[in-house]
């Protein structure tokens, strides 16, 4: 099923700030409960428009992460925070029978909403979720020691733009966004964009300082692991095409997540895709859409709620 229909866009008070979330209405006949749609890091909710465009009639609900999109930007990080504002959220609009869908930083925040609110959610499909190993975030150290006391190099990104349109023409033909699917690309330009509050033009409404400090704070909540261990869910985990050994720290096409991760879920199960990148929900909304309507409809395609499938 395709469609075009708008989200309701609503300010929600959650943990001190104010959070930006868009609302798919459901229809009278669709099932019960509520799809929740969490981004990546620099991203934005309504980078998820394509992959709900392919859903059947349900409730959906995508928000923008703190100091993301049109949510308030507030320091310091804390990978920890994302996860608590999600929990929070669920709590405030009163959701259950959430299928939890995270992305990249958004599928670590998902879990720590899930083992929160375990009453609220029903499944977490986790698509190439930013999750090391136990061992990397007790060397935690080791993870920015390449920048050599050096900001990290997203906070150099461009931040000013003439448009949404400008945006788009500069990205089309470059890697990564050039394999993405157009139409999402071009949701990530027109969202991902807010007036410039000292002059004309635009600015990325994730500001440069705040994605780098997100970066930065990536091994700072090794209680992920234990919040994963306590979620009693069926857990999809998505993985996608692994890092070489001689990789480029700036190239976001592979996965961050540990290829163990699947294996730590009381009900776990993995799909690796070796052929896709990080950037599954932006190359392929279809595809994402069927992994969600499968885990919603309770007949996931990959392995039993009890095994890890490869």
């Amino acid at each position: 099923m395709l469609t075009s229909m708008q989200p309701i866009h609503r300010r929600v008070a959650v943990n001190g700030i104010t959070l930006s979330v868009f609302e798919w209405q459901r229809a009278e006949d669709a099932p019960s409960g509520t799809i929740l749609l969490a981004h990546a890091t620099g991203f934005h909710a309504r980078c998820w428009d394509r992959v709900v465009a392919h859903l059947g009639a349900r409730h959906v609900v995508a928000v923008d992460q703190r100091g993301h999109g049109r949510s308030d930007k507030v320091f310091p990080v804390h990978w920890r925070d994302f996860g608590c504002d999600l929990a929070e959220l669920v709590r405030v609009l009163d959701l259950t029978h959430v299928i939890g869908v995270g992305h990249s930083m958004g599928g670590h925040a998902m879990i720590e909403a899930a083992a929160a609110e375990p009453q609220r959610f029903e499944r977490l499909l986790l698509i190439d979720p930013v999750i090391a190993s136990p061992e990397e975030y007790a060397a935690a150290a080791a993870h920015t020691a390449w920048l050599n006391g050096q900001p990290h190099p997203t906070v150099k990104r461009r931040n000013r733009w003439a448009s949404p349109d400008e945006m788009f023409e500069r990205f089309k033909e470059r890697p990564p966004f050039s394999s993405w699917d157009r139409d999402v690309l071009r949701d990530y330009c027109t969202y991902g964009l807010l007036p410039d509050p000292n002059g004309e033009g635009f600015v990325l409404a994730c500001p440069p300082e705040f994605e780098a400090a997100v970066y930065m704070a990536s091994r700072g909540n090794a209680d992920v692991h234990a919040s994963g261990r306590a979620v009693d869910v069926p857990v999809l985990v998505v993985r996608a095409m692994e890092p070489p050994p001689d990789r480029d720290w700036m190239d976001f096409r592979y996965s961050p997540t540990w290829p163990g991760l699947a294996q730590q879920f009381r009900r776990g199960r993995e799909l690796h895709l070796p052929d896709e990148t990080h950037f599954l929900p932006m190359e392929q909304p279809r595809l994402v859409a069927k992994l969600i309507e499968d885990e919603a409809s309770g007949h996931p395609v990959a392995g039993s709620d009890s095994a890890t499938s490869r």
